[in-house]
């Protein structure tokens, strides 16, 4: 008769280690309410729509071949979103749009942002001759999020934006984005 119970204490064993052992990837705290991980470290792409945009002050390039800069800082005033990358910054010169690179030197990351947390780019441009050949005069910046199509455009009223080489890109570059204090 002692087979009986330690049979059932052996059966009730393995079916504990059974469910302890499930791949499923759940953490199941007893309330009932599993997560996966995937779930639980799942984020929301910061959309523009959800954040506040502020461009400058600028330190703008005082004449040609002078070197200016234009941050653009964004807080977000939803629920926790990430960035996800780098941002997407372009320049409208009348019928002509352009790219900005990334710096070399700027790096993707994944970045949270907590509601009402800030962070900022820098948009470095070295400023062109007025109405140069190697010129482009903008008139709107735009940027849109890691991830989004979404842009935001501004006035540009930091002079002209020499171009590089054989005039098809910018000389200017995009940062990466940082903290802004804490």
């Amino acid at each position: 008769m002692r087979t009986a119970p330690s049979l059932a204490a052996a059966a009730l064993a393995a079916a504990l280690l059974l469910t302890a052992c499930d791949d499923s990837g759940s953490n199941d705290d007893g309330g009932g309410a599993a997560e996966t991980g995937k779930e639980s470290t799942a984020s929301t792409a910061c959309k523009l729509d959800e954040v506040t945009v502020e461009v400058g002050p600028a330190a703008e390039a005082p004449a040609a071949g002078d070197t200016g800069t234009v941050p653009v800082t964004i807080t977000n005033s939803a629920t926790e979103c990430t960035l996800d990358g780098l941002p997407t910054v372009g320049l409208q010169a009348g019928d002509t749009s352009t790219d900005v690179p990334a710096d070399p030197a700027a790096t993707a990351q994944k970045l949270p942002l907590a509601a009402n947390q800030a962070v900022s780019f820098t948009i470095t441009y070295v400023r062109g001759e007025a109405g140069g050949a190697q010129s482009l005069a903008v008139k709107t910046g735009k940027f849109s999020l890691p991830g989004a199509t979404a842009t935001h455009g501004f006035p540009w009223s930091y002079g002209e934006v020499a171009l590089k080489g054989d005039g098809s890109e910018p000389d200017a570059t995009v940062s990466g984005f940082q903290q802004v204090g804490d």
